[in-house]
């Protein structure tokens, strides 16, 4: 014997029927709550902001990330800074 039975009401009548409290008013105030910090977030999306916050390019900041492309490449190429004198160019002696 199979029976089914069929229910014709909204999700806010299912809710009251079964004694489940009313969530709207905590559903209104969560969502103007993620509304209000994506369009917070949003004003940060300007190019100009964007960098002033990721790479602070000041001399120290360039020099910094002269160091870490140095280190990122293995050093080839790299320069010798102001702390380390370069080493005298010997011509080889011939033989």
């Amino acid at each position: 014997m199979k029976i089914t039975i069929e229910v014709d009401c909204t999700p806010a009548e299912a809710r009251a029927y079964m004694g489940l409290p009313d969530v709207e008013p905590l559903q209104a105030e969560v969502m103007g709550e993620v509304q209000r910090r994506v369009m917070q977030g949003l004003s940060m999306t300007d190019p100009q902001q964007l960098l002033k916050n990721w790479v602070p390019w000041s001399a120290q900041g360039m020099e910094a990330f002269q160091t870490f492309m140095r280190a990122a490449t293995g050093g080839a190429g790299a320069r010798p800074t102001k702390d380390e004198e370069p080493a005298p160019h010997r011509p080889k002696p011939r033989s």
